[in-house]
């Protein structure tokens, strides 16, 4: 009976049978047109298993990360992608290796009020792209997703900054407003990053800070909110924004924006 049970047993295993590679790599092609994204990262593994040293099994490689990377399956992606950069960095492929790794961290990239640490990844592995390949056809899409992701971190120092600010802490404030400005100078946050830090010095007693940052602004991004909401704070005076013929900050003749940019 016990020779019988074991026998039963050994019949569940599937037998392992080698396929020739070129029908194992379509049908894994196959699934991935079929979206079946599991399936076809299974079949470009077997691929590599059972014929290790032929050209399929490298494209299989690729091929696997970006199964995973459709599937979802990002750091699954990040791993294989990172395997294949170590084993082929001459590969004629590696630049969209570089691009895939970047993509699956970019799309781990959570909401501001979270950590923000694939955010940063993202940012590193895009930027690489940028450097490595700046002539290909990922460079592009790539130099976009940069500025995206530089925008969302410099939200969340904003973020940051506007917890220290309502609770008092202008120091803490003003640093995280200060590294908006000085490292993320292209992005949208940098109007309100300098309107805050006016608002933050002048809480603490510290005009020339207040007016500076405030004349920055006002001759930056004249159109801006912050600006007219900067120059009411250091003004001391409200804006007549419906145009009822109070003074306009952008056309300012004799307060202290003219008189800091006299141009």
């Amino acid at each position: 009976m016990a020779a019988v049970f074991l026998a039963a047993c050994s019949t569940d295993e599937p037998a392992y049978v080698e396929r020739p590679v070129e029908e194992l790599y379509n049908e894994a092609v196959d699934a991935v047109d079929e979206e079946e994204y599991e399936q076809a990262a299974d079949l470009f593994l077997e691929v590599e298993r059972q014929h290790p040293y032929s050209i399929w099994a490298t494209k299989a490689q690729l091929m696997s990360a970006f199964s995973y990377y459709s599937n979802g399956d990002y750091v699954d992606a990040i791993l294989a992608v990172d395997r294949f950069i170590q084993l082929h960095p001459g590969n004629r492929d590696i630049g969209y290796a570089y691009y895939l790794k970047a993509l699956s961290y970019y799309e781990q990239i959570t909401d501001i009020g979270r950590d923000q640490r694939n955010t940063e990844q993202a940012l590193a592995s895009l930027d690489e792209v940028v450097r490595r390949f700046p002539e290909s056809g990922y460079a592009g899409d790539a130099r976009l997703k940069l500025d995206l992701t530089r925008d969302h971190l410099a939200g969340k120092e904003m973020e940051v900054g506007r917890y220290y600010h309502q609770r008092e802490n202008y120091l803490a404030a003003i640093n995280r407003y200060k590294t908006v400005i000085e490292n993320y100078q292209t992005t949208t946050h940098v109007p309100e990053a300098l309107h805050r830090l006016s608002e933050a010095y002048s809480a603490l007693g510290i005009e020339p800070e207040a007016q500076a940052n405030a004349a920055v602004l006002g001759h930056n991004f004249p159109g801006s909110e912050w600006y007219v909401d900067s120059y009411e704070l250091v003004e001391g005076k409200p804006v007549d924004r419906d145009g009822d013929g109070e003074p306009d900050p952008k056309e300012d003749s004799g307060g202290f924006f003219s008189r800091l940019w006299p141009f």
